[in-house]
């Protein structure tokens, strides 16, 4: 009786079922080209195709796919997403009445991007160290740091700077002069505003809008210290200082007061997990570099830029405004809320005030469109709400005890975009930058490497 042969795998085989790192890398590493080009945050919809076959072709080779702990609070999240599209035709009260199909393309597009990065997830977090080093993936988001930065200084020196993008080229007309559209496809430097002097550019660059930036700002400042002291250049270690200590004027200039708070969040977090680790010097550090911020914002203009912003909070009443509209809003649909934003009738101050053709903007404010958090109980509710922070905050439980400099700064980045949320949107950008962090946090404790 003969014993049957199995015939060895090719060679290769192993190489066809190893992911690829260009998906994620050419989105991190090339993000200025794709803004200039006009795809911004569209790329990120269009590299989850690859990834999503990707990872279909590997499973199907008889590769596993792992799944992200907690991956079951973020699957509630999505499936609320969907579910409460069928309460678009609703109309809350206090808010423009419209269609279910005229508002089904923008939450399509929510629903879309929310799809786009939950890939992004998956796929970065089954990538190897072979195939994509967490070191080079803490560069890469240590480069979008410098990134802001740079688009900072651009909005700072050049706030009317814009072109029309290729792909704004390639738009209707009646497309692309959308406010909607415009900050998808067309490149610009900042938002002007009028909010302490008239005519005050506010960086944008290169996240479409100075909120974004902002928020991007805080999720992205850990890597950079991260990136650089994990090599062994000394130059790196200078540049990233420089890199650092500069970001300090347009930061300023932004008058962007949750970037501030974000800021003071993160250095409080990773100061305490560093002095719960014995490492006090942690606390020299942080004094010096207060006592620098403070010389710096006495002895040049800076200082006064900070008065004259906290003295004109105009945006405050209209903050209070969409908050208590969204509130209300969840109390009337509280399960699986409205499945998108409403448009207020009017401004805060009257119901006469509406947007017109020669002015978009003019009332009819965006309830949910001024914090994650408020767009999270109106537009899905509190079974979406739930899974939303659910998994996040599973996350941070779970990978409490990561004490690398990885953990630290992915952590950070998540604890600073929790308070974020008080007042900034996470789409696109920013809720990539948090799920990438979680990617690292998770790969780590797969790799063992958590101290």
């Amino acid at each position: 009786m003969t014993q049957a042969v199995t015939a060895p795998p090719p060679a290769n085989t192993g190489k066809k079922l190893r992911l690829p790192a260009w998906p994620v890398a050419s989105i991190l590493a090339f993000y200025p080209v794709w803004w200039a080009l006009g795809l911004g945050v569209l790329i990120f919809a269009l590299m989850a195709v690859p990834m999503l076959f990707l990872l279909i072709r590997r499973r199907a080779a008889g590769r596993p796919l792992r799944l992200p702990p907690g991956f079951g609070w973020w699957a509630v999240f999505l499936i609320a997403v969907v579910v409460s599209i069928g309460a678009l035709g609703a109309d809350p009260a206090g808010t423009v009445a419209g269609h279910a199909v005229g508002r089904l393309p923008g939450a399509g597009y929510k629903a879309l991007m929310y799809a786009s990065l939950t890939v992004l997830l998956v796929y970065a977090g089954n990538l190897t160290e072979a195939e994509l080093p967490r070191r080079r993936l803490v560069k890469l988001l240590g480069w979008l740091f410098v990134v802001t930065v740079l688009g900072g200084l651009l909005g700072m020196v050049a706030g009317n700077f814009q072109f029309t993008s290729p792909v704004e080229w390639l738009l209707p007309s009646g497309v692309r002069n959308k406010g909607f559209v415009q900050s998808l496809v067309h490149p610009y430097a900042a938002q002007i505003m009028d909010i302490v002097g008239e005519g005050q550019p506010r960086p944008a660059a290169p996240w479409g809008y100075t909120n974004t930036w902002g928020n991007n700002f805080c999720l992205l400042a850990g890597w950079l210290v991260v990136a650089a002291w994990q090599t062994r250049s000394g130059k790196a270690k200078f540049w990233a200082v420089v890199c650092l200590v500069v970001s300090v004027v347009p930061a300023v200039v932004s008058l962007n007061r949750g970037l501030w708070i974000g800021i003071g969040v993160l250095i409080v977090y990773v100061a305490i997990r560093y002095v719960m680790a014995g490492k006090l010097w942690v606390l020299g550090a942080v004094a010096l570099a207060a006592a620098a911020l403070g010389i710096a914002l006495v002895a040049t203009p800076l200082g006064d830029t900070v008065g004259a912003r906290l003295d004109n909070g105009k945006s405050n009443g209209v903050r209070s405004f969409l908050i208590d509209r969204a509130v209300e809003g969840f109390q009337g649909s509280p399960v699986i809320g409205y499945g998108g934003t409403r448009n207020t009738l009017g401004g805060r101050n009257s119901i006469t005030v509406g947007e017109s053709a020669g002015c978009e903007r003019c009332g009819n404010f965006t309830v949910g469109g001024n914090g994650q958090l408020w767009q999270l109980l109106f537009a899905h509710g509190a079974v979406g709400t739930v899974g939303y922070l659910g998994f996040f905050a599973y996350g941070l439980w779970r990978f409490r005890r990561d004490r690398s400099a990885i953990g630290v700064a992915a952590s950070g980045a998540i604890v600073t975009s929790f308070s974020a949320m008080l007042w900034y949107n996470s789409l696109v950008t920013p809720l990539a930058f948090m799920v990438l962090a979680f990617a690292l946090l998770w790969r780590n404790s797969i790799e063992g490497e958590t101290t």
